[in-house]
C-alpha cells in the first residue's frame, strides 16, 4: 500500500493519473496548505521540503517502508517500481526522462508563476512578471507542439489506449493564457 500526500494542484494530479494507470492501491492522506498542514512536524518527517505530493511505498525496496518527494522523482520511482512508462532501451528511457525533465524544470515552474502572478498578484502591478511567463509559457508550449508534431506522445514510445503514457499530450485548457480582468 502506498500513502499518497496530497490535495489539489497539477503535480499531484500526476501522481493520481500515474497510481490510477500503474493500478496500484493508495491510502489518500490529504495535507492542507492552505491551513499550513505542510509545515506540521510529523509532515516534515516525510518530506523536509514541506511540499506536495509525496509518498510513502509500505512495499518498498527490500520490502522496506520508502518515501519518495517530488513529482517527477515520483513518477520515475513508480514506472521502475511496475515496469511501465518507462522503457528499458536506453535510448527510449532517455526519450521518456528527457521529457518529463523538460516538464518538470521548466513547464511546470514557468505555468505555476504565470498562474501565481495572474491569480494571486495582477493587481499589484506586476505586469513584467505576466509578461513574462506568459512569454516562457507560450514558447514551450511550442516546444511541445512541434514536438508533437513529430511523434504521438512526448517520451516518443507509442502507448495503447489502455496504457498511455503520464507524458503524453498536455492539457492546453489548463493554463490561462492572459491575464484576468
Amino acid at each position: 500500500m502506498i500513502d499518497f500526500y496530497a490535495l489539489t494542484s497539477p503535480n499531484v494530479q500526476k501522481i493520481y493519473i500515474m497510481l490510477e494507470e500503474c493500478g496500484l492501491p493508495y491510502n489518500e492522506i490529504f495535507i492542507d496548505v492552505w491551513k499550513g498542514d505542510n509545515h506540521r512536524p510529523e509532515f516534515l518527517k516525510i518530506n523536509p521540503n514541506n511540499k506536495i505530493p509525496a509518498i510513502v511505498d509500505h512495499e518498498g525496496p527490500g520490502g522496506k517502508p520508502y518515501t519518495v518527494i517530488e513529482s517527477g522523482a515520483i513518477l520515475m520511482y513508480l514506472a521502475e517500481k511496475t515496469g511501465r512508462f518507462l522503457p528499458k532501451d536506453m535510448a527510449k528511457k532517455y526519450d521518456v526522462i528527457q521529457w518529463l525533465i523538460l516538464q518538470v524544470a521548466g513547464i511546470g515552474p514557468a505555468f505555476g508563476n504565470f498562474n501565481h502572478f495572474n491569480l494571486f498578484a495582477a493587481k499589484a502591478g506586476n505586469e513584467y512578471s505576466l509578461s513574462r511567463y506568459r512569454t516562457e509559457m507560450k514558447r514551450l508550449y511550442e516546444v511541445l507542439e512541434k514536438r508533437l508534431g513529430q511523434v504521438p506522445y512526448l517520451g516518443g514510445e507509442e502507448y495503447s489506449r489502455n496504457t498511455r503514457s503520464p507524458t503524453s499530450r498536455p492539457s492546453r485548457g489548463r493554463a490561462t493564457m492572459t491575464p484576468r480582468a
